[in-house]
Parts: structure tokens; C-alpha cells; sequence
């Protein structure tokens, strides 16, 4: 999981991403070392930060830190990475990076987006679930939602009229 602000571990860089795998019982440095590399290099990382991995990771950027969190995320090998807002505390050229890297991730896991951004969900997403006070109200791919919604409430909030 990744939540919409940052929350790196009040650890080292290297540590962030290999404290997952160590409680999943791995215990190889090398087998860690490579986890640590691939997970940085995934989301962008590596040439940033590859020189100073025992660094805390609080001396990174805020999109920097974001990104380390994913690549936390990335290190137990999910099937599914479930975002909250992940772009919500970021700055328009980061979100960028971030919607990049959702683009990207989405060849290898199933990744669940919660976001109050209707440009962004059209954007990133492939289907769209429309939740209103608790309840689903519809569901299907983004394209028909935002174009041609069946649900009346669906169509008043993907137009603006609340929300």
C-alpha cells in the first residue's frame, strides 16, 4: 500500500526498500543488494540515490520519497500495490513521474488507484469504480464511464454538478 503522503521508515534508503523482503525471511545481503537495485531502478531512483543508499530517507525530496515507498512496496512482490491519493501531496511535475511510473507497473501487478482527480483517473486508468457515500455505483471501463456513464449520479459527478 502507498498513501498519499509519503511515509518512509526512519531508516536508511537501502533500508526502506529491504526491510520487507528481510521479514519475508530474506537474509542473503546479495539477494538484497539486487531487491534493493532492481526496486530503485523500477521507479526511477537508482542514478539519484545508488551512491548514497545508506542516506536516511528522510534527505530525499517529497516525489523522491514517494517513489521510495513504491519501491518499498515493489520489494515483497504483490500482486496487487492498492495507492491511496499517491499524487495528492505532489507537485505537477512529479505527479507526471508518478503517473508514469502507475503506467508502467500496471504491465506487472494489478494497481488500484483511489483518487478524488477525475483528470487523473481518466489519464492513468484502465476501469473506473464510482463510489458514493459508501456504495458502489458503477463500475466499467474508464472510456464508457467518463463518456457514456449509465448511472445519472455517475454522469453529475464525472460533470461537475457535486463534488
Amino acid at each position: 500500500m502507498v498513501f498519499q503522503k509519503p511515509n518512509p521508515l526512519p531508516k536508511s534508503i537501502y533500508e526502506n526498500i529491504a526491510y520487507g523482503p528481510k521479514i519475508h525471511g530474506v537474509k542473503d545481503k546479495k539477494v538484497l543488494d539486487k531487491i534493493v537495485e532492481k526496486c530503485l531502478r523500477i521507479v526511477g531512483l537508482w542514478n539519484d540515490v545508488h551512491d548514497r543508499l545508506n542516506d536516511s530517507a528522510f534527505e530525499l525530496s517529497v516525489g523522491q520519497q514517494q517513489r521510495l515507498c513504491i519501491a518499498r512496496a515493489l520489494a515483497v512482490k504483490p500482486e496487487v500495490l492498492l495507492m491511496d491519493e499517491p499524487c495528492s501531496a505532489l507537485d505537477p511535475a512529479t505527479t507526471r513521474k508518478i503517473e508514469e511510473l502507475i503506467q508502467t507497473l500496471r504491465n506487472n501487478y494489478t494497481v488500484v488507484v483511489v483518487t478524488h482527480n477525475m483528470q487523473q483517473a481518466a489519464r492513468i486508468s484502465d476501469y473506473t469504480a464510482f463510489f458514493y457515500i459508501g456504495k458502489l455505483v458503477e463500475y466499467g471501463p474508464t472510456q464508457k464511464i467518463f463518456t457514456r456513464p449509465e448511472n445519472e449520479l455517475t454522469k453529475d459527478y464525472i460533470n461537475g454538478r457535486f463534488g
